[in-house]
């Protein structure tokens, strides 16, 4: 006999509580969204796309229950925004399925299984101490053959998927951490102040991105902070709506940096700026916050944002390969952050930038989205890793270790592979006068 569907706990007064309607009214259903949406691209599925979940927004604030089929239509969205880039008419997507996240964990009874994979991935990933504990056993095992023996066995397709969408975008993990000084002063004539957010996975999993950022910056004449209390910006349980834990997250944040006085917070990861960027909204109901998050996120940049508003003062030497330069989503479409890295790209002598075809389209990494929908992520991967292998280009570059990863993890299954690079290792390359790292 079949189970009975998992609905809501209830409806409060409020009916779907932050569902805005004013916002959800906005959409005049005019279908400029369709293709730009990547779940709709898949399955030509109307409920898959931005105007079909805000139908579905609609009749949920009008007491429709939050059952199983309404909940998978919001999971399977990929919160990449490039809806709102594409719609005529202003549509707030990016605010409305947030709130309708934050509704459905709040309401929405997951199976025990589901509640168990999304409790151990929000256990672990924002807290660096955490991350670090595991680097020595995840390297032993990268380093013993014993990844190479799992993959091949076929074990991983017995394990739950996203443990397996885990081990499959595992990157190579280093032997060390990159020391970064607390403060690393300017070279030359100091142009700014700034603080920098290490992150999460990048500091723990990718520290050669932040140590490349920092250089980068000193080298353009930055002083730059990097407080030691700093932890996780909250992005990922944003963008999966832990609003509770997102404005925890939020806060500590704005206490780390708020009093070093910097002219500027730099960000070099695409989801934690676009976060950070929208702490206001996270903190709205509180008003003392509130003002407190509008003054912080007032100061937050991408680190090519800032490189491209301070101009160039060190020398770029050639660097002559060609590179893919791909938009991570959560910095063209949510941050508006388009020219500013190929401007900077251009700016090195010797190297060609490539661009991809349908380079508005999500790789399906979307911060954790390809552990949670990892079937949908790895058709999205695919797809976009054929249109990155087609550029011909040596390198890959993006300002989202995610993605990279993403894309890599398709090519392999390609059989093909490609260089990775994040933006400022390509710049830290070129001022420096070294020879690319790969990611």
């Amino acid at each position: 006999m079949a189970s009975e569907p998992r609905v809501t706990r209830g409806v409060d007064d409020h009916g779907a509580g932050a569902i805005d309607p004013g916002l959800v009214a906005d959409c005049v259903h005019c279908g400029f969204c369709l293709p730009a949406c990547p779940t709709y691209l898949l399955w030509g599925e109307e409920m898959d796309s931005p105007r079909g979940r805000i139908h579905l927004m609609k009749q949920r604030i009008e007491g429709e229950p939050l059952d199983d089929a309404m909940v998978r239509h919001f999971d399977q969205c990929l919160g990449c925004m490039a809806c709102v880039t594409a719609c005529p008419s202003g549509v707030q997507y990016d605010k409305l399925i947030e709130a309708t996240r934050a509704h459905v964990e709040e309401q929405y009874d997951r199976a025990p299984r589901e509640r168990a994979q999304r409790g151990m991935v929000f256990r672990v990933f924002p807290y660096p101490r955490r991350l670090r504990a595991m680097r020595p056993l995840l390297r032993a095992y990268q380093r013993s053959g014993a990844a190479r023996l799992v993959r091949r066995s076929g074990f991983l397709d017995r394990l739950p998927p996203t443990v397996a969408a885990m081990e499959r975008l595992l990157p190579p993990v280093p032997r060390e951490r990159e020391p970064i000084a607390e403060i690393t002063p300017a070279v030359g004539t100091r142009r700014a102040r700034v603080g920098m957010l290490l992150g999460c996975v990048q500091r723990e999993f990718f520290p050669g991105v932040n140590a490349a950022t920092v250089r980068v910056l000193a080298a353009e004449g930055c002083e730059v902070v990097t407080p030691r209390v700093q932890g996780c910006c909250g992005a990922l349980s944003l963008h999966a709506g832990r609003a509770d834990e997102a404005a925890r997250f939020a806060k500590q944040t704005i206490v780390a940096f708020e009093s070093l006085g910097v002219d500027a917070l730099v960000v070099n990861a695409a989801g934690c700026g676009s976060s950070m960027k929208e702490y206001a909204d996270a903190l709205a109901a509180d008003p003392a916050w509130k003002q407190r998050a509008e003054r912080f996120s007032a100061k937050v940049r991408d680190v090519t944002e800032l490189l491209v508003e301070l101009g160039p003062v060190a020398a770029r030497h050639p660097v002559p390969l060609t590179v893919a330069y791909h938009d991570a989503c959560h910095l063209s479409h949510a941050q508006g952050v388009r020219a500013q890295p190929r401007q900077l790209l251009a700016g090195i002598p010797g190297l060609e930038v490539r661009e991809i075809s349908e380079a508005d389209i999500c790789c399906g990494s979307a911060g954790v989205y390809n552990l949670f929908q990892p079937d949908a992520a790895r058709d999205l991967g695919d797809r976009k890793a054929r249109h990155v292998l087609a550029t011909g280009a040596d390198v890959l570059v993006t300002a989202n270790p995610g993605c990279l990863l993403q894309i890599q993890a398709a090519a392999v299954r390609a059989g093909r592979s490609i260089h990775l690079a994040h933006t400022v290792q390509v710049l830290d390359a070129s001022i420096r006068g070294t020879q690319l790292q790969d990611l």
